[in-house]
């Protein structure tokens, strides 16, 4: 088998790279096209790579012009009935958080927000606890538990149907009474915590940073799927005509274009929560306070969680007064926090690289190999994840079922079958060739990077080698 054209599970400073020159081999190696994309380079590249303007499109107010220092001209009134303000007059009890300012890294877009902490903080303090009557889930959108069931099981996702919740409530403007959480997420215009907005949100100039990495197809991928949550939005206007009779507009894809919807669908993308041990109708929820204005962190343990008649967050670290206060984003890898929330960190435990492996289906021993790949465990076509600081022990995962591959002798499969454990009969010449192989896949699939191998993958093929 030859190697495959190596495409990067990770997102690339330069386009990837292929070479022609393999020699034959007897295992495939490729990056597996999955929906949960590798590693992705560190927070301070992408950090750099993507600091650009990303859209100028508006999120959930859709009717300001720029005037390239601010996005809106508020009066003071408004300004002085921040969202804080108006969730305490709305029965947000006393917190310990405050809300800050930080810059844009696009002059034309207002600073966005963020939660710190007003006062010291000792782990297991409450932050905050947000009444129910403040979040904004389908159970409360649409008034009937059965109904948001059916409707999030057969046609629409949670998203969609906040995101169109949201936008409805948009068009009445001051009148809402979530006004002042719709005027905080405009502000925010489905921006993370370093302010860039999803690539979801970016033209196709843009993408081209993305080049030579999956998640540009992902990203694609997933604004395909927005378009067909669109296409099913008059689902809702039908089966919950009794939540849209208040509203004197069209029906939804009449009254909102498709650019309109996905510049919502982003923003709620960007601030839902995943709410534990709730109902169905619960799960997916909208919390003012919560993110994008809490900095998602991969190695936080703190979380939202619904307790009685609230959700509320417990810190999960001490802070001094005037830090951001983080919660966990859950286990996702990079690129799907570039992607959800626009953003990517450096610290994160989940990033991975997926190696796909596969035997040789045209190996004259193949029913053979494959028979010993599933005693072991092993299937004839397999995935190996690649976490960070776990890179020796995948190899080392890896090296018995590539040397399978290399088993070209019939009395060396026969030992190989006969024998109860993983480890082929291992020669010096197939050991190097196997090694060869991994070392030239690995140099080659990440050399989008700043670096290509680091220096502890480095020393673990060469140990390996030598």
């Amino acid at each position: 088998m030859e190697v495959s054209p190596l495409h990067n599970r990770c997102i690339w400073s330069s386009p990837v790279r292929s070479s022609s020159s393999h020699r034959p081999l007897l295992v495939s190696l490729s990056a597996r096209k999955s929906k949960s994309p590798g590693l992705v380079p560190s927070f301070r590249s992408t950090r750099r790579r993507n600091l650009c303007s990303a859209s100028s499109s508006e999120t959930l107010i859709g009717s300001r012009k720029e005037d390239g220092k601010h996005s809106q001209v508020v009066s003071k009134k408004e300004e002085e009935e921040d969202l804080k303000s108006w969730m305490h007059k709305n029965g947000l009890p006393p917190c310990k958080v405050v809300l800050k300012e930080k810059p844009s890294h696009n002059e034309k877009h207002r600073p966005i927000h963020y939660v710190a902490a007003s006062e010291d903080l000792q782990v297991g303090d409450v932050a905050f606890s947000v009444p129910d009557s403040l979040v904004v889930t389908l159970k409360r959108v649409l008034g009937n538990e059965t109904i948001a069931e059916l409707l999030t099981t057969n046609k629409l996702s949670e998203l969609a149907c906040l995101a169109l919740y949201l936008m409805y409530e948009k068009k009445q403007g001051k009148n809402s009474f979530w006004y002042p959480y719709i005027r905080e997420l405009d502000r925010q215009r489905g921006r993370g915590q370093l302010a860039v907005e999803s690539p979801l949100l970016w033209s196709e100039a843009e993408l081209a940073y993305l080049t030579g990495s999956p998640t540009k197809a992902e990203v694609h991928e997933r604004a395909e799927g927005i378009k067909r949550e669109y296409n099913e939005l008059d689902t809702v206007w039908f089966m919950a005509g009794s939540l849209f009779q208040q509203y004197p507009y069209d029906s939804p894809t009449e009254a909102f274009p498709f650019e309109i919807f996905k510049q919502a669908f982003v923003a709620v993308q960007s601030c839902v929560v995943h709410l534990q041990k709730v109902s169905l109708a619960q799960r997916f929820a909208l919390v003012p306070l919560g993110p994008p204005l809490l900095a998602y962190r991969s190695n936080c343990k703190a979380m939202l969680t619904a307790t009685d008649g609230a959700v509320q967050l417990v810190v999960d670290r001490p802070y001094k007064a005037g830090e951001s206060i983080c919660v966990w984003c859950g286990p996702q890898p990079n690129s799907k926090l570039l992607i959800n929330y626009g953003f990517v960190d450096e610290d994160n435990s989940y990033d991975r690289l997926v190696v796909e492996a596969s035997l040789n289906t045209e190996d004259p021993q193949y029913q053979d190999k494959r028979m010993v790949a599933q005693r072991n465990g092993k299937l004839s076509v397999q995935a190996f994840q690649v976490n960070v600081g776990k890179e020796k022990e995948t190899v080392f995962d890896m090296l018995p079922y590539l040397r399978l591959g290399y088993v070209s002798d019939p009395s060396e499969m026969q030992s190989v079958i006969s024998s109860q454990g993983p480890i082929c009969p291992v020669s010096p010449c197939m050991e190097r060739a196997v090694l060869d192989q991994l070392a030239d896949y690995f140099r080659t699939r990440l050399a989008g990077y700043p670096t290509t191998l680091s220096e502890d993958e480095s020393l673990v093929i060469l140990s390996l080698r030598n």
